[in-house]
């Protein structure tokens, strides 16, 4: 009896750069991916702003998923991504969360105004989009320039949510996906017409033009399972 071994299959990996939102979610995928294909992953995490730094710099990325659109949009334009490859994978979504159960309550915003806080922690606005989200939500309440004092920035949501955590802030602005498995603590989930839509763009960099794995992972990101993963964090999908 002969065995009867697929033909024409062979393995490749590809190098994902990743937005630190979305990490734990990309580690969920990348697993339903690598079960159903050949292929593997690497996986960089940082702030998107670094991370685009790094690509103009030369880094050796096969896939950016970002978490905003900008990025890849400029990427594109200079022609440093494969044609036609730009497309949203996920839209995130900002919670204010605290550890401390009893600290958000009722009117959000005349909780903020009363300043009953040493920290309020975000990321950086420059160089991540939910920072970029949370200041607007703070610009459109009319309280950022009162908060400025004791607002607090980080690289990326990563770092924002352990300020968070560890108590080194009281309260902060979190990606929403960031608290899918935490059940402390109190929040409150920003509506998504206080910011302009978070939506996260992916995009193949020209240098993984004929990379197999990075291809077909691009697509896999639209199969129903990874969009299952991706939902079940938090993140609306189209």
């Amino acid at each position: 009896m002969l065995a009867l071994v697929p033909l024409g299959v062979s393995a490749d990996e590809a190098l994902v750069a990743v937005a630190a939102n979305f990490a734990a979610p990309l580690a969920e995928v990348e697993r339903a991916f690598e079960e159903t294909t050949p292929h593997r992953l690497r996986v960089a995490v940082g702030s998107t702003g670094k991370l685009y730094a790094q690509i103009l710099h030369g880094a050796p990325f096969d896939i950016l998923l970002a978490a905003d659109q900008e990025r890849p949009e400029l990427l594109e334009r200079a022609g440093l991504t494969v044609t036609g490859s730009r497309r949203t994978y996920a839209s995130g979504r900002l919670t204010l969360w605290s550890a401390d159960p009893e600290r958000i309550q009722g009117d959000v915003p005349a909780l903020l105004a009363a300043g009953s806080f040493r920290r309020l922690a975000m990321a950086n606005p420059a160089l991540a989009p939910y920072g970029a989200a949370a200041e607007e939500v703070l610009q459109g309440f009319g309280l950022y320039a009162a908060l400025r004092e004791k607002i607090v920035t980080a690289e990326n949501i990563g770092q924002t949510y352990a300020m968070v955590a560890t108590g080194n802030a009281e309260i902060g602005f979190v990606a929403t996906s960031g608290l899918w498995a935490v059940d402390g603590g109190s929040r409150w989930d920003v509506p998504a017409d206080r910011h302009a839509p978070i939506r996260q763009d992916a995009v193949l960099l020209a240098r993984a033009a004929d990379n197999v794995a990075a291809r077909e992972f691009l697509d896999f990101l639209r199969d129903d399972r990874a969009r299952a993963v991706i939902s079940g964090f938090g993140y609306g999908v189209d």
